[in-house]
């Protein structure tokens, strides 16, 4: 008896011999699907096409090779389906524990509201229709109800990644279909585990009594699974946690614990052999009500979507391919194809028609409800691993199942293209000069990005931070970015979240010098930010974590996510105890001057002297002494749009300096010069744009006899604006000044280039910097980034909502 067992499981040959060809064609198969998904991935990038794309046409085509289909038949086929299984029951314990069962328990949001509502429109839709197409004659009732609850699902994860990669994550439609979506699926993925605790797929007991005994043993089961893992599982990790500090390695023995308790919780409910509980939505519901935060459930995060990610998604639509025989499709049933266009009428209508109602009633445009409900079409792994497995216990005939998968996949296929087209109804709105504050639409809110290397830096920040919002009615939006160098070590110290992406909101820093500076930071701005939250300001923090080389685009492209009017940079030098400033740092150099020619925005310098030392701007009685000098260019406009956002402020004593260029008959010549070096017709334009900025800004805020002086100097060269400037030492605070882009009266600054220590600062603002200049003066260097081109020209370059 016992040879002739072990005879057979030898002659099973589950397992690889590499010495035989068909061997080690499943080798080369496996090789193949993870270099060609790659290759195929990249040149779709352009169309924002998400892996699981490519990974279905990969595995399609390579599952049904007539080769590998003979090579992967028999004993593979089971290890196939085993592996298939384990990698679903950990996709779907990691979902569940990206999931914050909490929001239940809260009252319904708006975005709440869309789920539930396009939820119960796709359902009600599905269920109507469903069982006159007759997708199958096993149990109609309850595939009807399946099929309908997947219809009105969404594939959160697929989504949030779609979003994220055409970089609409942080609009407010994107944050919107986010949240959405993850409601969507964690109701559909509930009702799910609740559908098969009352109609359980496998064994259909003969009797009414031990159904209905069975049903409530799994339903006890699961209760008892949600009530040990929602009180047990936080005293555990959170002991684990403690034990196992940021910054020092796992524990290998708390580590093993960990993963045991993990599996314990998943797989009790199916332990009784009576229960016949899934085990793929076992792990679900011990995810989601698993703690996510901690060190430990973002370390087992982490892994297990590296594992997904990497093996696990090209090995599981190779098998979708695989379970999808295209020889046995039948191209030409009729009922097929009325199946397929009815289930994605059905999913695309229900959900357009209960975003749009939901819209409705909240105020929003229908437009973007309607892209809203197409977003949330979007379907995922898991709803392609239903349709397979119908096909597979053979609940629906092949072409009826593969029709169900190619409407899942459509739903991913089409959702980067309406998210493109928001961006395009999104760009055709904006004007040209999108990101700047002399074209801020009033009635929005001001958004500001506001640059820290250190602790010394927040008095000054905080400071521009009041005088710039200054009450203004819509509100004011500052986020305070961290400019931290990423060093080795540094680099050693991070640590995954465990969120799939590249950006800094994925890692925690550990080196302790890091956290805290950035801890004191956080301390100061946040409570800033509590003191004013009733008055329109809300602050947030931001992290630019990288090398030299690279932070300033990171910066870019943060602030081009953000949509902020103007980036605040500190100096690259520092204030040293005598007054005087050092030698400054060559590293934030390089990124300011790299800033300043790449931003997607104004950008502001700040060469803060004592400027978050002397007082605060929102203490009772404060008054600073602020001056704005303006010569003319683009420049001095977008200093003179920043100085109208500072005269409101009551702490604020503005001044307003004009240097004029004197018209006397002895500078013609010197005048005609420096016109000949340039279009006539552009000076004159700027000139007009100058005098036009600054007669609306004298009107509004000047003559009606406010607390804004103004003065002119009349001058005629550079030597004479050097002794105007050095008039000026020592009697304001701060001094506003334009980087000089543009400038039409560039007699009045023309020497003063000769000399220049700092380009960056434009020559005015070079002079001021100056040692010969008193060390209680601080300047702001504003400069006002070049148009990008007419509407029609925005296309290749605005990439956010």
């Amino acid at each position: 008896m016992n040879t002739t067992t072990t005879k057979n499981v030898c002659g099973d040959k589950w397992y690889l011999n590499l010495d035989k060809p068909e061997e080690a064609l499943k080798v080369l198969g496996f090789i193949a699907i993870f270099v060609i998904r790659t290759l195929l991935h990249h040149a779709m990038k352009p169309l924002g096409q998400p892996y699981l794309t490519t990974d279905f046409a990969i595995g399609l085509i390579l599952g049904n090779l007539p080769k590998f289909r003979e090579a992967f038949s028999g004993p593979y086929s089971t290890t196939l389906n085993n592996i298939i299984e384990f990698g679903m029951i950990c996709h779907m314990f990691v979902m569940g524990l990206e999931m914050n069962p909490s929001v239940l328990l809260r009252p319904p949001t708006k975005d709440a509201f869309m789920a539930y509502t396009s939820m119960l429109t796709t359902f009600a839709i599905a269920f109507a229709t469903t069982p006159f197409l007759h997708y199958t004659k096993t149990a109609p009732f309850v595939f009807s109800l399946a099929l309908s609850i997947m219809a009105s699902s969404t594939g959160s994860p697929i989504l949030t990644r779609v979003i994220s990669n055409l970089k609409i994550r942080k609009s407010d439609l994107g944050k919107l279909a986010s949240a959405a979506g993850v409601h969507t699926d964690m109701m559909s993925t509930l009702f799910y585990c609740f559908g098969f605790i009352f109609f359980p797929t496998d064994k259909p007991l003969p009797r009414p009594l031990q159904r209905f005994f069975r049903a409530l043993l799994m339903f006890c089961l699961f209760l008892a699974q949600v009530t040990f893992t929602s009180i047990v599982s936080p005293i555990f990790l959170n002991w684990v946690n403690n034990e196992n500090p940021e910054g020092k390695p796992l524990k290998g023995s708390h580590l093993v614990m960990s993963l045991a308790f993990v599996v314990l919780i998943c797989s009790f409910p199916t332990w009784p052999p009576e229960s016949m509980y899934n085990p793929i939505l076992s792990a679900f519901t011990a995810g989601l009500f698993l703690p996510n935060k901690g060190r430990m459930s973002k370390w087992i995060i982490n892994k297990i979507n590296y594992l997904l990610s990497t093996v696990f998604y090209p090995i599981f639509f190779f098998w979708v391919g695989f379970i999808i025989h295209m020889r046995n499709f039948d191209i030409g049933d009729k009922m097929a194809w009325a199946r397929f266009f009815s289930l994605l009428g059905t999913v695309i209508a229900g959900k357009i028609i209960g975003t749009v109602l939901c819209g409705v009633l909240l105020g929003y445009h229908v437009r973007e409800t309607a892209s809203l409900g197409l977003l949330l079409t979007t379907k995922g792994h898991f709803h392609v691993y239903l349709a397979a497995l119908a096909i597979r216990t053979n609940r629906v005939k092949n072409t009826t199942g593969a029709m169900m998968i190619f409407v899942i996949v459509l739903t991913v296929v089409y959702s980067p293209f309406v998210v493109m087209d928001i961006i395009k109804r999104a760009r055709k709105r904006v004007p040209v000069h999108i990101m700047a504050l002399q074209w801020l639409d009033p009635t929005t809110e001001l958004r500001v990005l506001m640059g820290l290397h250190g602790p010394h830096n927040i008095g000054s920040t905080l400071n521009l931070m009041e005088i710039c919002h200054a009450g203004r009615e819509p509100g004011s939006i500052y986020y305070a970015t961290d400019m931290v160098e990423l060093t080795d070590e540094i680099a050693a110290t991070l640590k995954k979240d465990g969120r799939t992406g590249q950006n800094n909101d994925s890692v925690t820093v550990t080196d302790r010098t890091v956290t805290e500076m950035r801890e004191s930071i956080t301390a100061a701005v946040n409570g800033y930010g509590e003191l004013r939250s009733g008055q329109g300001v809300t602050v947030r923090r931001m992290l630019a974590l990288s090398t030299f080389m690279t932070m300033a685009h990171d910066i870019c492209g943060l602030a081009d996510e953000l949509m902020v009017s103007i980036i605040i940079l500190p100096f690259h030098k520092r204030r040293s105890p005598d007054g005087t400033l050092d030698s400054g740092h060559a590293g934030f150099r390089h990124v300011n001057r790299k800033i300043l020619k790449n931003a997607p925005c104004s950008i502001g310098i700040l060469v803060d002297r004592s400027f978050g030392q002397t007082e605060e701007a929102w203490s009772p009685g404060a008054s600073m002494d602020i001056a704005i000098i303006f010569i003319g260019g683009r420049d001095d406009r977008e200093a003179l749009a920043f100085a109208a956002q500072v005269a409101r402020h009551p702490a604020v004593k503005l001044s307003v300096i004009r240097f004029l260029e004197d018209k006397s008959s002895q500078n013609a010549q010197k005048r005609s010069s420096i016109l000949n070096r340039a279009s006539v017709v552009e000076q004159e334009e700027e000139m007009k744009l100058d005098d036009e900025c600054f007669a609306e800004f004298y009107e509004r805020y000047i003559a009606g006899g406010g607390r804004v002086s103004y003065m002119e100097k009349h001058l005629t060269n550079s030597s004479e604006t050097f002794t105007a400037l050095k008039s000026l030492d020592g009697e304001y605070g701060l001094v506003i000044v334009g980087r000089g882009g543009g400038r039409a009266s560039s007699g009045l600054t023309t020497g003063l280039n000769d000399w220049q220590q700092c380009p960056e600062l434009g020559p005015i603002g070079d002079v001021l910097s100056g040692s010969d200049f008193s060390h209680n003066t601080s300047m702001l260097i504003i400069q006002q980034q070049r148009t990008r081109g007419q509407l029609e020209g925005l296309h290749d370059d605005f990439t956010i909502l």
